[in-house]
């Protein structure tokens, strides 16, 4: 199973390094220094309040058919024409509750019209998401990649037309933006239902009452879990925007700090949508998963940590060459959320590991818990420090959450804290802090100075043996079949 995790997790980086990274600062960092910081943060408060109440488009269905396809795959072929035509229903449900809360908050006619858009387009998103549990819980890993990038490689040829192509007379709009969203989603969505469909035999849309419900008793967890988690990650921007009178101002702000933490937080997710089946796999089989946790959390803590620091030495440099304006107001904003982003990473491993273990109590218990301190902390601290109170309270939340699962995985597990590790962990990161430190002094360009420090971190991490390179050409050497 290790050899399969590291296979298929290169297989999916590479192809995410192809896309995501040319998505993130070629086509949506344009799109807000094309539009404004204003105008993006109107879109990204919106968009952050359409995902807040996104769990209804799901209820943890999608979590539940991960884990429980992986187990059973022979039961697609029941779950996937029952489960789709209630994922319809809850659609419908979704978008009256969003249209619901969007009035309660007072929101204008063109915050309605927009919302309206993006919560179609979520609507899209969680049924690729779904057809995507189904592949992966068939561990067809090598497709599930391929259909992971789809929907950004058409949206990057449409936003590109639209940018760059000369297509048009007028200037780029938002409205085109989530428009293009709306076409890529659509045809990926098609295109993953038609894999699904080839690999369950058959669909027969109908909707049996006491299957829903069955389902929806078993997925419950999972949907209180993504909820809570997605108020307080989500929910920051819309309290700026809400709170303040420059709200559309701060949120701008905070989302031009924000946007490279949520694009490592796509990588750090191509962890979980590997673990998952395979942690629900082993744990099923009675298999012992400390060795493929003790890899997986290495082989995510070494590239963030030194990736994190980076991006905190040179945070101000990293701003200025991605925004024409408001830079110097995001750096600090983003140096506090891309180090809540080492905490996110971790709870992306030892979350997931609890979610196959199905102990959702726990993990809800932790969730509501980071809920209610993240809703308390942003009241005190949005009103007086704006975007930079609300990037320390989400530090402050995304730390205590993964303290606490970490915890309880240790707990239920028995696992035991490997001292050598843990200290070549901690050393690891004092030494890349100093590397960093001394590279800032360099009489050289800043890009420069980031990737020699980012080059002596590798190096770093071979010789103080937390990354062998033989181990990895042994788990290289095995059959096409295991993709």
């Amino acid at each position: 199973m290790k050899r399969k995790f590291i296979l298929n997790l290169i297989l999916v980086v590479f192809l995410n390094l192809l896309v995501k990274p040319f998505w993130v600062f070629g086509i949506d960092r344009t799109v807000q220094n094309v539009v404004g910081a204003e105008q993006y943060g109107f879109y990204f408060a919106l968009f952050n309040f359409s995902l807040i109440l996104n769990i209804l488009l799901d209820l943890g269905i999608t979590n539940y058919n991960n884990r429980h396809i992986s187990q059973n795959e022979s039961s697609i072929n029941v779950y996937f024409s029952n489960i789709l035509t209630l994922r319809l229903i809850l659609g419908v449900v979704y978008f009256a509750a969003s249209m619901l809360a969007a009035w309660l908050c007072h929101y204008d006619r063109a915050q309605i019209n927009m919302l309206m858009l993006l919560t179609f387009n979520q609507f899209l998103l969680a049924l690729i998401l779904y057809f995507r549990s189904n592949i992966a819980g068939l561990q067809m890993f090598k497709t599930d990649s391929i259909v992971s990038v789809l929907d950004r490689v058409v949206l990057i040829i449409i936003c590109s037309l639209l940018l760059w192509g000369n297509i048009t007379d007028s200037p780029f709009r938002i409205e085109w933006f989530v428009y293009a969203q709306t076409g890529s989603y659509l045809f990926t969505a098609a295109v993953a239902f038609v894999l699904v469909l080839v690999n369950s035999g058959r669909f027969h849309p109908k909707f049996d009452f006491k299957f829903s419900l069955e389902i929806l008793k078993k997925s419950y967890p999972f949907a209180l879990l993504t909820l809570l988690m997605s108020l307080y990650n989500r929910i920051d921007s819309v309290m700026l925007e809400r709170l303040l009178p420059d709200g559309k101002l701060q949120a701008g702000i905070y989302a031009q700090a924000f946007r490279i933490s949520d694009a490592c937080c796509m990588f750090a997710l191509l962890f979980a949508n590997l673990l998952l089946p395979m942690f629900s796999r082993m744990l099923k089989q009675g298999e012992n998963v400390a060795g493929l946790l003790k890899l997986s959390t290495v082989t995510m803590a070494v590239p963030v940590t030194a990736g994190a620091l980076t991006c905190i030495f040179y945070r101000q440099q990293v701003m200025d060459l991605m925004y024409s304006s408001h830079a110097a107001a995001s750096a600090p904003v983003f140096a506090l959320l891309i180090s809540g982003f080492v905490a996110i990473s971790m709870t992306y491993i030892y979350g997931t590991l609890l979610t196959a273990n199905g102990s959702l109590r726990q993990l809800n218990m932790v969730a509501f818990g980071g809920m209610v301190f993240n809703i308390v902390a942003n009241l005190v601290a949005i009103p007086r420090f704006g975007a930079l109170g609300a990037a320390v309270v989400s530090l402050a939340t995304q730390s205590l959450t993964a303290i606490a699962q970490i915890a309880i995985a240790f707990s239920i597990f028995g696992l035991k804290f490997c001292g050598r590790t843990q200290f070549k962990l901690v050393a690891y990161v004092l030494c890349v802090a100093v590397v960093g430190y001394a590279t800032i002094r360099l009489p050289m360009s800043w890009l420069t100075n980031a990737a020699l420090m980012l080059v002596a971190a590798g190096c770093l991490s071979v010789a103080m043996g937390l990354v062998r390179i033989g181990d990895f050409v042994k788990l290289l050497k095995i059959n096409k079949s295991e993709i």
